[in-house]
């Protein structure tokens, strides 16, 4: 029979994936003698069997935890349910990959009327023997019996203002006692039974409850957001409770060995005398900064000091801890690696490696591609002159402007039409993590560093304020009043995450700078990745920021982008409606200057380095104006001409070059005469690759390839490549014959994966493709993440075709998944020469390729950090 249950101080080779990261670290933390409380997890393959069997227990698990119960119980010398000493239990999720908050928690269990009499008169601590039951109370009802949370806290919040106090810990023993009354009604109303008093039952159908968290929507959305698989179920840790709600001499924290944000050394957290747990991280009190607790708890400081010290050298990460200490004695109750922004994560890596803690592959493999994308986006600029409206703390670094929104789901909603958001709420709950996930940036009202907004902002990357006092909110009315000034819902504000000030109004932003550890880093995974990495880049300034950013080279030149301009818009048109050879040439010959222009800036700005130009692609109706926009009756006609049922599958591509090849001679020449000036002024000299688009048939390619031969010989020798952009399925299939007439091949994986899965992206996304991924239909966007069982098998095929024929065969990739760390690392996988993607996606790629490379070879096993 499987074993589901495991004590702390139990050996389970399985580690994290059978114990989930917090099972982990509680068993790992009690073998090397941290002081943690006494308790067992129950294993993912519980919660995966309990999911496989209709959420029903599987055989055996019952009586396992009962029997690791009866050993907790001998171990603390006290029963659950005790009516004069009773065992206290906290039932906490922890999955494999950190998900904070995401999942459910409960405290206290095991009170019930009698035990909680008996609580009190055994500690001589009537008001924490109360308070605790009343949190037992609204945490099972709201976990267990899904009791909405408002309806407790609006009785606390009455009982508070009726007693004229702002905190919970102004209430005394008396009024907890009533509070307990009025809670136990809620839940009678709400379940229409009384609150179980065997505490058995209470923890069979808290484990339950857990379980069946993995699969709430909060958990689902956040899974979607961070990739995390659905299948790896989350396991329970139960522990027998310590108390930080005993009075002055005791309290609950949060702390991390170095600075989230930044990544700077130091002790860094926040801590709640006479307070649980879940007070600090749902910022219903706002916290004290961890170093107050030297002067308040001296002796307990140090000995978290020192074990914190311990735990960072022995996992080799920066820690997140959460810890208690009850009547002046210290508990830790988690460790994990720290979720924490790019600019720590670099900073972590490179100091790490000075210490001698980790190598440079360590270091270069801890840190998420994805993250990258945190460090490459503007600021608010230092020198401005601003009028600060409210100020709070600096929970997650960033500038962010958007429209106000004070509900998760309005943010979702307009968030994902393309709006931009703020989201401004008193506290974030986990069941905001969708309009969370939607925003701009994120500002609460209470809260500090560790509460659940400013940990999931981190997470995520997006700037975060929390704790601004100088904001309130009326729901009702939605609106916030911001340091004395009312602002409605729709309304623009700005947030800096950096420093943690507030305004009104949208505020002007400057270029990111990029720092030296993100060049220390960068540097370290050149040195070990195979692939090149291009950049996507129409404009001689997109090139000269792709270059800035370490590309090397230009992957995809668009020439269509350089149509639109106003000054060559009207020739394109007027090539477009000429009705012989001789029209459209004249139009051609005045676009040529044009067009050597635009080619002469990009081969400056990338001189030495391989430029890939694709020849004009798109139909020509994207050219003109709508019919009902034209201005004469000849354009209408040429339009009514030029419509097609399915452009994306019509007369475009190399079909446009074969029909109209002056179009294409045109283009060639320009891209001659500029290499020849760019050489002649710089004494440097591009390589340019020539290639045709939407190659499906190998007699495409060699009559394009003939009409480019020639025309270069007409200009004058330079050195160049003449190839394909590989797009749809047949060209892959036939690849060996379209390799013939080839120098190179560019995978187009943007138009591959839709004429692979008969997928429109414009008709996809936001339709029925959304769809699919809230239901599990698929697991990840194919246009965001390679398909690689399918567009990827396509890929595979090509590459060994066309190499079959040509093992010199140059082959990247130039759609958008080229600077996505998985799509790297299959094209790392394939072969490939090169991944080229948006130019700020550069270092993305460049750490993905990276990556890919030590684990093909096995060097680095480091998962990147904050799982």
């Amino acid at each position: 029979m499987a074993r589901y249950v495991y004590d702390f101080d139990d050996a389970a080779a399985a580690g994290r994936d059978l114990l989930g990261g917090k099972g982990a670290g509680l068993a790992e933390m009690t073998q090397i003698g941290v002081p943690v409380p006494a308790g067992f997890t129950i294993t993912t393959d519980a919660c995966r069997a309990y999911m496989r069997e209709g959420k029903r227990m599987p055989a055996g698990l019952e009586q396992e935890i009962a029997a690791h119960l009866a050993q907790l119980e001998e171990r603390a010398g006290k029963r659950l349910g005790d009516a004069t000493d009773p065992l206290l239990l906290s039932v906490r999720s922890g999955a494999a990959i950190s998900m904070p908050g995401m999942m459910d928690t409960i405290l206290n269990l095991g009170l019930s009327d009698a035990a909680t009499e008996g609580l009190a008169r055994k500690t001589g601590n009537e008001r924490f023997a109360y308070d605790s039951y009343r949190r037992l109370i609204q945490m099972y009802g709201e976990v267990v019996d899904g009791i909405d949370a408002h309806e407790f806290e609006q009785r606390l919040t009455d009982l508070k203002s009726a007693k004229g106090v702002r905190q919970d810990t102004d209430l005394d023993a008396g009024d907890l006692r009533a509070l307990v009354d009025v809670f136990r009604s809620i839940y009678e109303q709400a379940t229409a039974s009384a609150f179980p008093q065997d505490p058995r039952e209470q923890l069979s159908r808290a484990v339950r409850a857990v379980f069946a968290s993995w699969d709430n929507p909060r958990a689902q959305v956040y899974r979607r957001a961070h990739d995390i698989p659905y299948d790896l179920g989350t396991a329970v840790n139960v522990m027998q409770m310590v108390f930080g709600n005993k009075g002055e001499t005791s309290a609950t924290g949060v702390c991390f060995t170095r600075d989230p944000a930044t990544g700077g050394q130091g002790l860094y957290g926040e801590f709640l005398p006479n307070a649980q747990g879940e007070d600090v991280v749902a910022g219903i009190r706002t916290p004290l900064p961890l170093a107050e607790m030297r002067d308040t708890l001296p002796e307990a400081f140090d000995q978290l000091v020192e074990t914190i010290g311990m735990l960072e050298r022995h996992y080799r990460d920066m820690q997140d801890i959460e810890f208690t200490v009850e009547e002046g004695m210290l508990f830790l109750l988690q460790t994990r690696s720290a979720k924490r922004t790019a600019a720590a994560a670099l900073k972590t890596a490179v100091s790490m490696v000075d210490e001698g803690l980790i190598s440079r592959e360590e270091a270069v493999a801890r840190i998420d591609p994805a993250s990258l994308d945190q460090l490459l986006h503007p600021r608010i600029d230092p020198d401005a002159r601003l009028a600060v409206a409210a100020k709070g703390l600096n929970a997650s670094p960033g500038a962010a402007s958007g429209r106000i929104v004070f509900d998760a789901d309005t943010a979702a909603e307009r968030g994902g039409a393309g709006e931009k958001v703020v989201l401004v709420r008193w506290e974030t709950t986990p069941d905001d993590i969708h309009g969370m996930i939607a925003a701009q940036g994120i500002l609460t009202v209470h809260g500090g560093m560790t509460s659940h907004a400013a940990v999931v902002a981190r997470g995520m990357g997006k700037p975060c304020v929390a704790g601004a006092e100088g904001v309130s909110i009326d729901a009702a009315a939605k609106t916030a009043t911001i340091g004395g000034t009312i602002v409605h819902e729709g309304e623009p504000i700005t947030l800096d995450g950096g420093t943690g000030r507030v305004f009104i109004g949208k505020v002007e932003l400057v270029a990111p700078q990029i720092n030296e550890d993100f060049e220390t880093v960068l540097a370290w995974a050149d040195d070990f990745r195979r692939l090149n990495v291009r950049a996507n880049a129409d404009t001689p300034e997109d090139a000269a920021k792709a270059r800035k950013f370490g590309a090397q080279g230009i992957g995809l030149c668009r020439t269509e982008h350089m149509f639109f301009g106003e000054e060559r818009l009207p020739h394109v048109q007027e090539m477009i409606l000429a009705e012989d050879l001789a029209g459209r040439q004249a139009a051609l010959d005045r676009l040529l200057p044009m067009q050597q222009s635009d080619f002469e800036g990009i081969f400056e700005a990338m001189a030495g380095l391989p430029v890939t130009i694709r020849l004009l692609d798109p139909p020509l109706h994207e050219f003109l104006p709508s019919e009902e926009e034209a201005t004469d009756e000849r354009m209408r006609r040429r339009i009514r001409a030029l419509r097609e049922a399915n452009p994306m599958l019509g007369t475009r591509g190399c079909r446009l070059g074969l029909m109209f090849p002056e179009m294409y001679e045109m283009q060639v020449r320009a891209i001659v005469r500029a290499t020849v000036a760019v050489s002649e002024r710089t004494g440097e000299a591009p390589l340019v690759e020539i290639m045709h688009p939407l190659v499906g048939f190998a007699e495409e390619l060699r009559r394009l390839r003939e009409l480019t031969i020639r025309t270069v010989e007409e200009e004058g020798q330079i050195e160049y490549l003449c190839g394909t952009m590989i797009e749809l399925p047949r060209a892959c299939m036939r690849a060996d014959e379209i390799a013939e007439h080839a120098d190179f091949f560019s995978f187009g994986t943007n138009d591959l994966t839709q004429t692979a899965l008969g997928f429109s992206r414009d008709d996809a996304e936001g339709k029925f493709l959304t769809y699919y991924l809230q239901h599990g239909v698929l697991e990840q966007n194919p246009f965001e993440t390679l398909d690689q069982s399918g567009v990827g098998d396509l890929m595979r095929i090509a590459v060994e075709r066309g190499r079959s024929v040509k093992d010199d065969l140059k082959l990247g990739i130039c759609g958008e998944h080229g600077g996505e760390a998985k799509s790297v690392a299959f094209c790392d996988e394939l072969g490939l020469d090169y991944v080229s993607c948006s130019p700020y996606r550069v270092p993305l790629a460049r750490l993905a390729a990276e990556q890919a490379a030590l684990a093909a070879t096995g060097a680095a096993s480091y998962v990147a950090a904050g799982g």
